[in-house]
C-alpha cells in the first residue's frame, strides 16, 4: 500500500500529487493540516522528524514494521520513476536525464525557494516560522524583498526558455514541467503572476499545461 501524507494548500505535496497522478499510481491520502501546526505534533514527528510534507509511505504487506518512508520530493520522484517507469518523467537517455535534472534543480532554487523566501519572511502567520521544519526561525524582511525580485527574474528566465518550446526540458513532458507549474501557481500567494505582455511564452505554456488533468490537483 502507498500512502501520501498531503496538504491541499501547500506547493511541495502538490508536486507529489501531480507526479502520482501522471504515473497513474493508486494510493491513499492522509491530510496534514499545516495551518493548525499538525506537522509539528508528536504523532507526525514519528512519521517525519523534519515536520514537513509530502511523505510517501510504502508498506510491505508482509511486514508493516518495515515500511519505507520517503520524506522529500527528490526521493519520492526517484522511487516512483524506478518502480513505475512509464511514462518516463525523469528522462530516457543520459542527456535527457541530465537536462531534466538540471532544470528541475533550477526551478526549485530560482523559483520555488524564491517564492517561499518572500512569503515566509513577510506573512504575519509565519512570524517565527521563516523556515519549515522543527526549528523556529525569525523573519528577515530583507529576504522577503529579495524573494520578490527573484520571482520576477524567474518568470523572465522561464519565458526565455519557453520561446519556441512546448516543454521546460527535453522534448516531452517531465518532472521539470510539474515543478514549474507548481512554482508559477504558488507565486499567486504573493500576487505575482506572468503577464501576457512580458511573459507570452510562459503564459502559452501554462495554458497548455492546464489541459493535463493532473494539473487540476
Amino acid at each position: 500500500m502507498i500512502t501520501l501524507y498531503d496538504c491541499a494548500t501547500a506547493p511541495s505535496p502538490r508536486r507529489a500529487r501531480i507526479l502520482l497522478a501522471e504515473k497513474g499510481v493508486a494510493h491513499r491520502t492522509l491530510a496534514i493540516d499545516l495551518r493548525s501546526g499538525e506537522q509539528l505534533s508528536e504523532a507526525f514527528r514519528r512519521v517525519n522528524p523534519q515536520c514537513t510534507v509530502p511523505v510517501l509511505r510504502i508498506e510491505n504487506d508482509d511486514d508493516d514494521d518495515k515500511a519505507l518512508l520517503l520524506t522529500d520530493n527528490a526521493a519520492i520522484a526517484a522511487y516512483l520513476e524506478a518502480r513505475f517507469p512509464q511514462p518516463p518523467l525523469l528522462g530516457n537517455s543520459p542527456a535527457e536525464k541530465a537536462e531534466i535534472a538540471s532544470w528541475n534543480w533550477r526551478i526549485e532554487f530560482e523559483g520555488l525557494m524564491a517564492v517561499a523566501e518572500a512569503l515566509r519572511n513577510s506573512a504575519p502567520a509565519m512570524a517565527q516560522r521563516a523556515l519549515p521544519g522543527p526549528v523556529d526561525y525569525a523573519q528577515i524582511p530583507e529576504l522577503a524583498e529579495r524573494g520578490l525580485a527573484r520571482v520576477q527574474q524567474f518568470f523572465t528566465t522561464l519565458n526565455e526558455r519557453l520561446d519556441g518550446r512546448d516543454f521546460i526540458a527535453a522534448d516531452h513532458f517531465s518532472i521539470a514541467d510539474i515543478s514549474a507549474v507548481v512554482t508559477v501557481d504558488f507565486a499567486r500567494v504573493l500576487r505575482l503572476k506572468p503577464s501576457e505582455l512580458a511573459h507570452p511564452h510562459l503564459q502559452r505554456w501554462r495554458l497548455a499545461m492546464a489541459q493535463r488533468p493532473a494539473m487540476a490537483l
